[in-house]
């Protein structure tokens, strides 16, 4: 007696791509995704020493009045407006432009509750810097299993 049990797949024959990429060759906009300059991103650093943490962030371009740092608890939060105008002119004409305004943020927690009162920011060349002292922490109590 022979076997004919075949594998049914329900969804196989309805989708006419086979996989997401055969899908994605078939849109137009997709060659120039790659092309096109995204917003920059915060990119930072984050140390710890014994009683603070340094943190520095890379942000140029941009004002230090447009920088905002928030602090609670041991949860930091840094946002900045950005306005980027570029343009190239070819014999008085504009022949391409390129900006954009917008927010960046960036929002990080830390091991332990940051001392507000002493915080410090500076910026200076791009670099967005911290010194965010760690709050005095109370003592872990280990307790006695009876």
């Amino acid at each position: 007696m022979a076997n004919n049990l075949m594998r049914f797949n329900p969804f196989g024959d309805m989708s006419p791509w086979k996989n997401l990429e055969e899908m994605f060759k078939d849109f137009r906009l997709a060659p120039s995704w790659g092309a096109v300059e995204g917003e920059p991103r915060i990119k930072m650093d984050v140390t710890e020493t014994d009683k603070a943490y340094i943190v520095k962030a890379d942000i140029p371009g941009v004002n230090k009045e447009d920088i905002k740092v928030t602090v609670e608890g041991n949860q930091v939060s840094i946002s900045v407006e950005v306005k980027k105008e570029q343009e190239e002119k070819m014999d008085g004409n504009v022949i391409r432009s390129e900006r954009y305004f917008g927010r960046q943020y960036r929002s990080f927690s830390l091991g332990q509750d940051v001392d507000d009162s002493t915080a410090e920011a500076k910026y200076n060349n791009g670099v967005l810097e911290l010194t965010l002292p760690k709050k005095a922490g109370k003592a872990s109590k280990q307790l006695s299993v009876s």
